[in-house]
């Protein structure tokens, strides 16, 4: 059991599968610090220095329990959804513009044509030999 899944971790599609998803990971942190640190302070200082992340509707007040403890407020926190929403865009258009660049460089390798195989040495033979065969005709 342990020599197939060794023989399993060890596939191309699998190592290539796991670096993709740790690529994957990184860049979805450098797109979500993108998105909070960069793009969302520069929104907000146009809308007035509003927080989106901070954006909520409250569905019901805080208030004290029959036991002295406060219940939190019952909220929808949509500014965090609009960070996400803009997190997401980002993202696929990165995607997008990558998958477009991979599909051009297949275009241009499609586009150029292969030289034409060398010809085996049975080739050359059966080649001599028709030509003779014309000559003599």
């Amino acid at each position: 059991m342990l020599k197939e899944f060794r023989e399993f971790a060890m596939r191309g599609n699998v190592v290539d599968l796991a670096v993709g998803v740790i690529i994957g990971a990184a860049f979805g942190a450098i797109v979500t610090s993108l998105v909070a640190d960069i793009i969302m302070p520069i929104i907000g200082l146009i809308t007035g220095g509003m927080d989106f992340s901070d954006l909520t509707y409250q569905l019901k007040a805080a208030m004290l329990g029959p036991d002295g403890k406060e219940i939190p407020a019952v909220t929808i926190n949509y500014g965090k959804f609009i960070n996400l929403v803009i997190t997401f865009l980002i993202v696929a258009f990165t995607m997008f513009m990558v998958i477009k660049g991979m599909n051009q460089l297949k275009r241009k390798e499609a586009a150029s044509p292969a030289p034409p195989p060398v010809p085996t040495p049975e080739e050359k033979l059966l080649t001599e030999i028709r030509d003779l065969l014309a000559k003599g005709r």
